[in-house]
């Protein structure tokens, strides 16, 4: 018989840390400068609310899922379900790659990180020290995993939290910015217009944020591990979704106010010029911590994902049994050192194959969280309406996602048009060209695997 679910130990605030530690890093403490100064500070406002609101619309959609359907590695057991196991098999694979992509990426930031304290012990000995961190807090129980994750994650929303509360402060004067005596207001933000590049500037920044957002579906991959999931899990959503939009928006238009976009993250972390301008000293230092903190929690968190998409795909009998094999504590022990394996690989390609292997990877990696979001807001749209053709109720519903079918019509179109977008970015089309053929070739393994499955094959041998 075929196990849904995982030791059930991640509470809502786990739950709630793991979402916002898998979104809030280094995008917010290093890119945000950058994605202000290319589309201008009102620019990105408008970017990251559109953003918001199609996380939120997706998220609605995942929560009415894993409510009703609370299985580890859930929206690829949906996509299974709903809409079918070609899909189901693609959107793992593509889940899977995304966050080993990011372990690879993540080991050699924090060696590199690391060496600015240490310069004399070689950045290897760093990202080999961190792989063997993240392992151990992945292998020990999903309650080490989860209280670690909580941790890392309030060292970066507590860093958030300081910073829009002093940029205001230094807005209004209340607090000394720099060598300013008075007031700083809204000063930067029309002395050089709301949209310095041309409203085109909205759309290309709207490409990236989607990507920024990612992370926040890690709610559905926890969903087979959660305590009293009918409770925790859209809590878990709304709580979410609400302090994504007060952080990523607070923070961007702190730093429109403060910097000029001209020089918004140009040669460093804004969160670095606005608090070196407070006064704050060691300022640096204190960021390169959060920031290191910030990699830790992404690959404590992408380690944790790849694992369950991995263990997801032998209990359905995908890949081989033994991948799901679990040990003492539940935790699926071969599907951690696959990942870890393969995050090991990525950490390599990045180094020796970084203009060919590498970048068919991030390509690859780039586009696949919006995938997951159009096959979850799709999963969701085939439930219900299966739900109401075997007889059931929507009262009956533990969590019904609201103002049905527009919801997941919204989020699978909205998710579909930033896919096309990157069309009309000519340093985002490559995506397009890795993407589709690895799609293809999921299918492709998919339905060949299953038609020498049903022709007697099995690992390699006629077993007729």
């Amino acid at each position: 018989m075929k196990q849904k679910n995982l030791n059930r130990e991640i509470s809502k605030r786990n739950m709630l840390m793991i979402s916002l530690g898998g979104v809030i890093g280094t995008g917010l403490f290093l890119s945000s400068g950058y994605t202000i100064h290319e589309a201008g500070p009102l620019g990105t406002i408008i970017a990251y609310i559109v953003g918001a609101f199609l996380v939120y619309l997706v998220m609605l959609c995942l929560g009415e899922l894993s409510v009703a359907m609370p299985y580890t590695g859930a929206f690829h057991v949906y996509a299974t379900k709903y809409i079918g196991p070609g899909t189901g098999f693609t959107v793992a694979i593509l889940y899977w790659l995304t966050w080993t992509i990011a372990l690879g990426s993540e080991f050699t930031a924090s060696g590199l990180i690391m060496q600015k304290w240490f310069p004399n012990i070689a950045t290897w000995k760093w990202s080999l020290f961190f792989i063997i961190l993240i392992f151990l807090l992945n292998a020990i129980s999903v309650k080490w995993f989860a209280k670690a994750e909580f941790w890392f994650s309030s060292i970066k929303v507590i860093t958030v939290i300081i910073f829009i509360i002093l940029g205001l402060l230094a807005i209004f004067g209340v607090i000394k910015y720099g060598n300013q005596k008075h007031a700083i207001g809204l000063k930067h933000i029309y002395d050089h217009g709301l949209f310095p590049n041309g409203f085109s500037g909205v759309f290309t920044t709207m490409l990236t944020v989607n990507f920024a957002f990612s992370g926040t579906e890690l709610i559905g991959v926890t969903a087979g591990e959660a305590k009293n999931p009918s409770k925790t899990i859209p809590k878990a959503i709304h709580a979410t979704i609400w302090r994504l939009i007060i952080f990523f928006i607070g923070s961007i238009f702190i730093i429109s106010t403060l910097i000029p976009y001209q020089e918004s993250g140009v040669t460093q972390s804004p969160f670095v010029t606005v608090f070196n301008n407070i006064g704050i000293p060691y300022t640096s230092d204190i960021m390169n911590f959060v920031i290191l903190t910030a990699i830790i929690s992404a690959a404590n968190s992408g380690l944790y994902a790849s694992t369950r998409m991995l263990w997801s795909l032998s209990n359905e009998g995908s890949i081989p049994k033994f991948i799901a094999k679990t040990n003492r504590e539940n935790v699926p022990i071969i599907a951690l050192i696959f990942s870890m394996i393969g995050g090991i690989l990525s950490l390599f390609s990045s180094i020796y194959a970084a203009g060919s292997v590498y970048l068919v990877l991030v390509s690859i990696s780039g586009l696949a969280v919006v995938f997951v979001w159009m096959a979850i807001a799709l999963s969701q749209f085939n439930f219900r309406k299966d739900f109401i053709k075997k007889g059931g109720k929507i009262n009956e519903l533990g969590y019904k996602t609201p103002f049905y079918p527009l919801t997941p019509i919204l989020a699978f179109s909205m998710s579909l048009l930033s896919c096309i977008l990157i069309w009309f970015d000519p340093n985002q089309r490559i995506a397009l060209y890795y993407t589709i053929p690895f799609v293809i070739v999921c299918f492709s393994f998919y339905k060949i695997k299953i038609y020498l499955s049903k022709r007697g094959y099995q690992n390699g041998k006629n077993i007729n």
